[in-house]
């Protein structure tokens, strides 16, 4: 079937639809329109379930809607005026594009393109328009990628091209959380060797951080975690320490502060808790100490710590992506894969069917999973 023919067509195929906060995912028929200019219609093989779903799943007021972001696929068509992409390329979703010419993009300086920033909004990017609908009625997208469907349609911007040497049901983890917990380590913390690190929050973006922090050459790598069961596990990924809050007699910064003598020099909050970013902030060391905060707030977005801190020499920095370029940068992070340099197969705690979609909502709300894997339908 020739391009141009494709490019008409309608796909009607199964995908996983939110109606409403907190409720089961839905499997039903849906429409998924061509590509328009600058977009790609992809055939979804895996997409592996992050946090970031279930927090909008349970919060968001935006429904009928299709989540998920952190994929990998295959180009089924292409819109007009598409010349990096070709059907059959293997392709990462990311939940924020690269446009590659506004100020952003152009200064070397930030990941935050101004073009194809995060979509909260539900619609595409280029025509605030959805591509997916039932019965001729809109249903909305979840960060400009709605990888919950057998197919679905991005901007070019929002799709990296992928050696088809490589697993695609594996690497889909770099396009979200493993990649911005290594991203937070490198490039916004640039972690150097021999330094002291701790980590609030044990899931993939956490140990992720560990991983990077541990390839540095970090000679001190605490984990702080409620959840016992964790503590083994983030021992594979590099963490020399676990400490459960619960278990102490005492604020968690102060025991962070005797065992690293006055402080860590790195601190990462990988939970989403604002509060949290002031002990991890009271964790770092006088001078230096630096606190990066990548976890989304689930409630009160806004953050306080006293001005002390700062007057101290403390910076707080925030992570988006972990500051990588995407599509300039992604490529290089599925080389290291390939090259058995970084870990990622040690993640993938459940590979599951699409129609178990739900179950993998349940391991994930129970803290029973890293990533769960759903594979879409051969």
């Amino acid at each position: 079937m020739s391009s141009s023919i494709k490019q008409s067509n309608v796909i009607t195929c199964k995908a996983a639809v939110a109606w409403g906060a907190g409720e089961a995912l839905v499997m039903q028929e849906v429409e998924v329109s061509p590509p328009h200019p600058q977009e790609i219609r992809i055939k979804v093989v895996t997409t592996s379930l992050c946090r970031s779903d279930l927090s909008a799943l349970d919060s968001h007021a935006i429904f009928p809607r299709i989540f998920g972001h952190e994929a990998s696929g295959i180009v089924e068509s292409i819109g007009e005026g598409v010349t990096e992409f070709q059907e059959g390329d293997h392709v990462l979703t990311v939940f924020t594009g690269e446009c590659k010419t506004c100020r952003q993009c152009m200064s070397g300086k930030s990941n935050i393109c101004q073009v194809l920033g995060l979509e909260r909004r539900g619609v595409m990017h280029s025509d605030q328009g959805t591509r997916f609908s039932i019965n001729g009625k809109p249903v909305y997208h979840y960060c400009a990628v709605s990888s919950f469907s057998e197919y679905t349609v991005v901007h070019t911007g929002c799709a990296v091209k992928v050696s088809s040497a490589a697993p695609l049901e594996k690497i889909c983890l770099l396009s979200c959380g493993l990649a911005a917990g290594l991203g937070a380590a490198w490039n916004v913390a640039d972690i150097s060797k021999g330094s002291t690190v701790v980590i609030f929050g044990l899931g993939t973006v956490g140990l992720s951080v560990a991983q990077g922090a541990r390839i540095r050459g970090a000679s001190q790598i605490i984990g702080v975690d409620t959840n016992p069961e964790k503590c083994d596990k983030a021992k594979d990924f590099g963490i020399t320490e676990f400490i459960n809050p619960n278990d102490c007699n005492e604020p968690i910064q102060q025991v962070i502060k005797r065992i690293t003598d006055g402080g860590a020099d790195y601190s990462f909050e990988c939970i989403g808790d604002t509060g949290m970013i002031t002990t991890a902030l009271q964790s770092c060391c006088d001078g230096w100490g630096l606190t990066v905060t990548l976890g989304v707030p689930k409630v009160k977005p806004e953050v306080s710590a006293h001005y002390g801190l700062f007057l101290s020499g403390r910076t707080l920095k925030g992570s988006l992506f972990g500051g990588w370029k995407p599509k300039s940068d992604l490529p290089s992070l599925v080389d290291m894969y390939m090259n058995k340099e970084i870990q990622i197969d040690e993640f993938i705690t459940h590979n599951l069917p699409f129609e178990e979609i739900n179950k993998a909502f349940e391991l994930m709300r129970e803290g029973k999973c890293l990533r769960c894997v759903i594979h879409m339908p051969k």
